[in-house]
């Protein structure tokens, strides 16, 4: 997979990409993530890429021109532009689950007020936000969407089956996990995780994850009834 990170900050990438299973993919050549300048698209001494909006109103916009030679210049018959903003949709697993399956996408990392809506027409193909709040710009959104959908291109990971068995994989949070010693300052691991029997540990699994989800994110059950079996 290839991705292109279109922002004004791309130094602000480098030690995430570096490190980790972000750093290992590209190692391995699952992944090649490239941040790409912003102001290298610009053709003025003081390389301006923002300006007022017409109309008035308080701060800036991303100007139009060197987002469209930014993304023309990278744009391949398999891109998807992705557009970093708190109007878009939610992005969850199972939207990294579908962009996982794309063979380029370009990010364009909002900021300031926003993009010109000229860009916003002709250029994305989708908009995505992490939440119902605003941050300075689109950078930090852009990497938890890139570290969200790499983790789950095949090789990726250390053992595939990490990505299966994990919060909203299947619509329930993720169900208790523990490790060596069995017991710490009086407290137990579970004796079902010592039995050896899988098909109750399966099923004990199940449970938890039922149990957790329904304490914690009841509104998941709302909306995720076949992970229950209803």
């Amino acid at each position: 997979m290839r991705i292109d990170i279109i922002t004004i900050f791309p130094e602000l990438f480098q030690g995430h990409l570096a490190n980790s299973i972000l750093g290992r993919a590209s190692a391995q050549g699952i992944v090649k993530v490239n941040p790409v300048d912003l102001r290298g698209f610009t053709h003025d001494a003081h390389r301006t890429v923002d300006d007022k909006p017409f109309g008035g109103g308080p701060g800036m916009l991303m100007k139009v021109e060197p987002l469209f030679e930014a993304v023309e210049s990278l744009r391949t018959d398999s891109a998807k532009v992705i557009l970093t903003s708190p109007q878009g949709e939610q992005f969850k697993q199972s939207i990294a689950q579908e962009l996982s399956n794309e063979q380029h996408l370009i990010f364009i990392c909002g900021h300031y007020e926003g993009v010109d809506e000229r860009a916003r027409q002709a250029l994305v193909d989708r908009e995505l936000s992490i939440g119902d709040y605003i941050l300075t710009s689109g950078n930090l959104p852009a990497l938890v969407m890139v570290d969200a959908i790499v983790r789950l291109l095949p090789g990726a990971l250390g053992c595939p089956e990490s990505s299966v068995s994990e919060s909203f994989s299947d619509g329930l949070l993720e169900y208790p996990q523990y490790t060596r010693p069995p017991e710490f300052r009086g407290m137990r691991v579970p004796d079902v995780l010592l039995s050896g029997n899988h098909a109750k540990i399966a099923q004990w699994r199940l449970e938890q994850s039922k149990k957790r989800t329904m304490e914690r994110r009841p509104d998941l059950l709302d909306r995720g009834g076949d992970a229950l079996g209803e």
